[in-house]
């Protein structure tokens, strides 16, 4: 390989994945591929170029929690409810004592 020598068989071994010796000359080889693509990454010059977290402008899509008119009546929520009582939802029980 390039610059360093990757052993694919231990990283496998850490990985606690069985290769064979076909998959570890593959890999090997690609991984050799992402390793000269990463060494053309390094080579661009980024000083003016300000770190970023994201690759675009991220804008909160939430909008404001405002009252408005369209809200249900108490009337209203409890009307499809299978139980309730004193202006409440009955639950079922969830907790068994001991």
């Amino acid at each position: 390989m390039a610059d360093q020598d990757l052993d694919v068989r231990y990283v496998a071994n850490l990985a606690r994945i069985d290769i064979t010796e076909e998959e570890a000359q593959r890999f090997g080889e690609q991984l050799e591929g992402i390793l000269t693509y990463v060494k053309q990454l390094e080579s661009l010059d980024l000083d003016d170029i300000e770190p970023t977290a994201h690759a675009a402008d991220v804008h909160s899509v939430m909008r404001e929690d405002e009252a408005h008119d369209k809200s249900f009546t108490q009337e209203q929520s409890l009307s499809n409810a299978p139980r309730s009582a004193a202006g409440q939802f009955v639950m079922p029980k969830v907790i068994e004592e001991a």
